[in-house]
């Protein structure tokens, strides 16, 4: 899996997207540090041990640097920003039963926006799955010879004894 390049000035409009997903009563905030148990047991469910330790050191910044989309009181879906390495967005994930609903597109978004707020001028999408959809969303591009990039020598999700 590569990476691929986002560039943070010429991001869509945000707003516009929100209220969309408003519409159908779908929250997209800043995940809030007393909802770090839950947000970890929601990854844990859905994604693996390594992105529950991203999503951790997301929220144990101030302000946290996780967003979540959420409905009825239910996580949807998550992103993280400036976690993996500095100027990397995600992990970002959705549940199964999510996908398809214009949340990824605003959760992806309101992370990239967060990071331009940050002043960076790029970000770096690390290790990417669906390309087509960073591709059509917001025009990232692909890092030639960034495979494996930074996740070479990668320890196993068990433990070890």
């Amino acid at each position: 899996m590569h990476d691929m390049l986002v560039r943070l000035y010429a991001l869509p409009e945000l707003a516009p997207l929100v209220r969309c997903v408003a519409e159908q009563g779908i929250n997209i905030r800043r995940c809030r540090p007393f909802e770090l148990h839950l947000l970890q047991h929601w990854v844990a469910a859905h994604f693996s041990p390594k992105w529950v330790s991203e999503a951790t050191i997301a929220m144990s910044r101030q302000p946290p640097g996780c967003f979540i989309a959420t409905h009825d009181g239910q996580i949807l879906g998550f992103v993280c920003v400036d976690v993996t390495m500095r100027g990397f967005i995600g992990p970002m994930g959705l549940a199964p039963t999510s996908r398809g609903k214009g949340i990824g597109r605003v959760l992806l978004l309101r992370g990239l926006h967060e990071m331009r707020a940050l002043g960076y001028a790029y970000a770096v999408i690390g290790g990417v799955g669906p390309a087509e959809f960073y591709r059509h969303v917001v025009g990232a591009i692909d890092i030639p010879d960034s495979t494996p990039g930074i996740y070479g020598d990668l320890l196993p999700d068990t433990p070890q004894t």
